[in-house]
């Protein structure tokens, strides 16, 4: 049909795809939001080098310095039956895993048996000087209750095993996550196949990226 001018007349175009548009750019916005949260949620999950500590000097600190590492977590004291045979096995795992990717981390405690009354200053001498100790030390804290710091709440947590004496052992391995955990009464040869079995994966692992 021509109009007067002569021209096609032009029928006005459907509105209804138009209308589609704004809701389904609104769910489209949605989803993107969603998939966004989910992801920074997943990456938040925490681990064990996500926490802050304070060293053995006063200073907080992060674990993340750790991570990529071995970790063998320990809650020590000096006045313990334990405290000679675990310090020096400790010193010695850290001298023969230390420059490869494997660290103790010290935490005094004083809860079990009052056996870790002295000073943070006091303690790290003790350790330095009777057994030579090359590993992180940690200030003095609480492991085990409503008063423990968040970092052995973690562990507590990961594994259902809560410190009831001093000298417990956690496994942690490079991405932050507990392998295994031990007791007092477990020694530190014992536990040194499984130390040095992740080691050695770091190991290859790095060998494999070269």
């Amino acid at each position: 049909m021509l109009d007067p001018e002569g021209s096609v007349e032009h029928q006005p175009a459907s509105s209804f795809p138009k209308v589609l548009l704004i809701p389904l750019a609104m769910l489209l916005a949605i989803a993107t939001l969603l998939l966004l949260a989910f992801s920074a949620t997943r990456q938040k999950e925490p681990d064990f080098y996500t926490f802050k500590v304070v060293n053995i000097r006063g200073k907080l600190v992060s674990l993340e310095k750790y991570r990529g590492s071995v970790s063998l977590v320990v809650n020590v004291a000096s006045e313990c039956g334990y405290t000679d045979s675990h310090y020096k096995a400790l010193q010695q795992l850290q001298r023969d895993l230390g420059s490869y990717h494997f660290n103790v981390l010290a935490f005094p405690c004083n809860q079990f048996g009052q056996q870790e009354p002295d000073t943070n200053k006091e303690i790290e001498s003790f350790a330095r000087k009777t057994y030579g100790a090359s590993f992180p030390m940690f200030s003095k804290i609480t492991v085990s209750g409503a008063g423990a710091i968040p970092a052995f709440k973690y562990l507590i947590d990961s594994t259902g095993e809560e410190p009831t004496w001093n000298f417990w052992k956690y496994l942690v391995d490079p991405n932050g996550k507990v392998v295994k955990v031990w007791d007092s009464t477990v020694s530190v040869e014992e536990i040194r196949p499984h130390v040095t079995e992740l080691v050695r994966k770091i190991i290859l692992k790095k060998k494999d990226e070269l």
